[in-house]
């Protein structure tokens, strides 16, 4: 039972390929502000159909744990994020979001935004990444169905959204590259995003200690 559940959790080519292109997500948010606005719309096109897919692939997990998970990423660190991104993609952050449960007669337009997207989901993967990464096996199962579970209801669709407002910047007729350097004559040099201090890192820096 045990090796089993080894091979599952840790050992598992799809679960290691995920856990690897959601760390590779989180760095890049966390570093938005490196990037010029085209390179960023530009990753993340590609990071966004990547997580998606590698989320597909899982085999189907279930909690052992009553309790709910551990929690990570607070409102601040979730501003930080949404900022940033905001702050690069400027007019193009907003596009319009048509609200469709079951396909009714009336579609529901909506102002939506990439920022509120990428925080949205950048927070339920740092969460997962950080309880996966310091946890226990059965901790990592309850953070892998946790991640699914959310997946399913709430980022999911977010990511998908994302990712088609993305597209139509990156492919539409604006001069990403002009637009950037007009932003850049009114962006603060000290901007980019420092997370030494966030309360996920510090937990990650002490188990590394632990285990030394």
């Amino acid at each position: 039972m045990e090796e089993n559940f080894e091979n599952n959790i840790v050992s598992s080519q799809n679960i290691t390929e995920f856990v690897t292109i959601v760390g590779e997500y989180c760095v890049f948010v966390e570093n938005t502000l490196r990037f010029s606005k085209k390179d960023f719309l530009e990753k993340s096109g590609k990071l966004l159909p990547l997580i998606y897919l590698k989320m597909r692939l899982l085999p189907r997990f279930e909690s052992i744990f009553d309790d709910d998970n551990e929690k990570f990423v607070n409102e601040e660190e979730w501003d930080i994020i949404h900022d940033a991104v905001q702050k690069k993609l400027g007019l193009h952050d907003e596009y319009r979001d048509v609200f469709d449960p079951l396909i009714h007669e009336q579609l529901e337009q909506s102002i939506a935004t990439i920022s509120d997207n990428l925080a949205d989901i950048y927070q339920d993967l740092k969460n997962f990444s950080t309880l996966y990464n310091i946890g226990t096996e059965e901790i990592m199962n309850d953070a892998i169905w946790e991640c699914q579970l959310n997946f399913e209801e709430f980022w999911g669709q977010k990511l998908l959204n994302a990712l088609k407002a993305i597209h139509n910047v990156y492919f539409g007729e604006d001069d990403l590259e002009e637009d950037e350097e007009n932003s850049e004559n009114e962006s603060d040099p000290d901007d980019d995003i420092d997370t030494s201090h966030w309360i996920l890192s510090k937990r990650q820096a002490d188990y590394r200690k632990g285990e030394e």
